[in-house]
C-alpha cells in the first residue's frame, strides 16, 4: 500500500499535469506551444539530472548530449525505416539507457569533480560528433543528412497537431516521474540513499554498489533519451547547436537552482531554461540577460538554498502548516 500511497507533493503534480494537460494547449498559441512543448522535454532531461543527484550525489553533465544522441536515433528511424512513433521513442530511449550503463563505468571509481569532468569529455565528444555530422533530416546513407527541405516527420497519430502533441508530452513526462517515484519507494531507492551516506557500509550490508549505480545512470540516459525523441518529434529536425556541452553544464547548475530533491524543481529549473528567455524576448529585453538570472540564482541556492527553489517553497508550505497547528 505505502508503494502508491499520494502524498499531497504528488496530489500537487498531479494536479498540475491536469492543468497542463487541458488548460495549456487551449489557451497558448503556436509560440507558445513550441515553447511549453520544449519545457516538457527538458524538464525529463532535468529530471534525470536531479535524480542523479538527489539519490546518488553524482554529477553528470552528459544529459543534453545523450538528448541529442536520443533525438538523432529518433530522426534516423523515423526517415530510415518508418516505424511507429511509440517504437522509435522506447528505442531511442533503450540506446541512451545502454550509454548511461556506459558512462557509469568511471563511476565505479571516480566521484565528484573526477566524475564531472569525464561526464563533460563525453558530452563534448557527442557535441563534435553533432557539429560534423550533423542531424539525419531525410537523406541517404547511414547519416541520412541531404541538402534542401527536410522529409517530413511522422508524430504519433493521436498527437499530429501542436495542441495534441503537448498533450502527449505532459502524459510521457508523468510517466518519467512516475517511474522515478516507483524507484525511489522500492529497493533500488532504498539501495541508493545507503550508497550516498557511505559505499562500504552499503557494501558491507550486502548492496550491489555497482549494479545500482549502473542502474541509476541507465534511468537517466532513458529518460535524456525519451525527452531527446520527443524533443525530434516537436520540430521534425534538430540542431547541433541545441545540444552543446556547455547546455549540460548549465542544465546541471539550473536543476540545483530549481531543486533536485523534489518533482516541481525540475519542473522549474526547466522553465528557467525555456520559458524565461521566450518572455524576455517578447518583453523586448536582450534573452542573454536570462544567464545573469541564472548565474544569481545559483549563488542564491549555494549560498542559502542547498535544497534550491523548490526546497524553500516546500520549508514555507511546512512553517505555513505549523504556524496553523499551533494557533489552533
Amino acid at each position: 500500500m505505502r508503494l502508491w500511497h499520494i502524498t499531497p507533493s504528488g496530489w500537487a503534480g498531479l494536479i498540475f499535469a491536469a492543468l497542463a494537460f487541458f488548460l495549456f494547449p487551449a489557451l497558448a498559441g503556436n509560440l507558445w506551444l513550441s515553447v511549453f512543448i520544449s519545457t516538457g522535454c527538458f524538464t525529463i532531461a532535468v529530471a534525470g539530472v536531479s535524480f542523479m543527484y538527489a539519490r546518488l550525489g553524482m554529477v553528470s553533465l552528459t544529459q543534453v548530449g545523450l538528448m541529442g544522441l536520443g533525438g538523432w536515433v529518433m530522426l534516423r528511424l523515423n526517415h530510415a525505416y518508418g516505424l511507429p512513433f511509440e517504437v522509435n521513442l522506447i528505442l531511442a530511449a533503450l540506446v541512451t539507457m545502454v550509454c548511461g550503463w556506459i558512462m557509469a563505468l568511471p563511476a565505479m571509481r571516480m566521484r565528484g569533480l573526477y566524475l564531472a569532468l569525464v561526464t563533460l569529455m563525453a558530452a563534448g565528444g557527442l557535441e563534435i560528433l553533432f557539429a560534423t555530422y550533423q542531424f539525419p533530416n531525410g537523406g541517404d546513407g547511414f547519416w541520412g543528412v541531404k541538402t534542401g527541405s527536410a522529409a517530413p516527420f511522422t508524430r504519433p497519430a493521436l498527437a499530429t497537431t501542436p495542441e495534441a502533441y503537448l498533450r502527449y508530452v505532459v502524459v510521457i513526462a508523468l510517466l518519467c516521474f512516475l517511474l522515478i517515484e516507483a524507484h525511489r519507494r522500492m529497493k533500488p531507492g532504498r539501495a541508493w540513499a545507503m550508497i550516498r551516506r557511505s559505499e562500504a557500509a552499503a557494501m558491507a550490508a550486502g548492496v550491489n554498489v555497482t549494479f545500482y549505480k549502473t542502474w541509476a545512470f541507465g534511468i537517466a540516459g532513458l529518460l535524456a533519451g525519451v525527452a531527446g525523441g520527443l524533443l525530434a518529434g516537436s520540430l521534425g529536425l534538430l540542431d547541433d547547436a541545441t545540444f552543446r556541452a556547455s547546455e549540460s553544464v548549465l542544465i546541471f547548475a539550473l536543476a540545483v537552482v530549481g531543486g533536485a530533491r523534489y518533482w516541481y524543481g525540475a519542473l522549474i529549473a526547466a522553465t528557467l531554461y525555456r520559458i524565461l528567455p521566450a518572455l524576455l524576448n517578447n518583453w523586448g529585453v536582450d534573452a542573454d540577460l536570462s544567464f545573469v538570472i541564472f548565474g544569481a540564482g545559483l549563488l542564491h541556492a549555494v549560498i542559502t538554498a542547498p535544497d534550491g527553489i523548490a526546497g524553500q517553497i516546500a520549508g514555507a508550505l511546512k512553517a505555513r502548516k505549523a504556524a496553523k497547528g499551533r494557533a489552533s
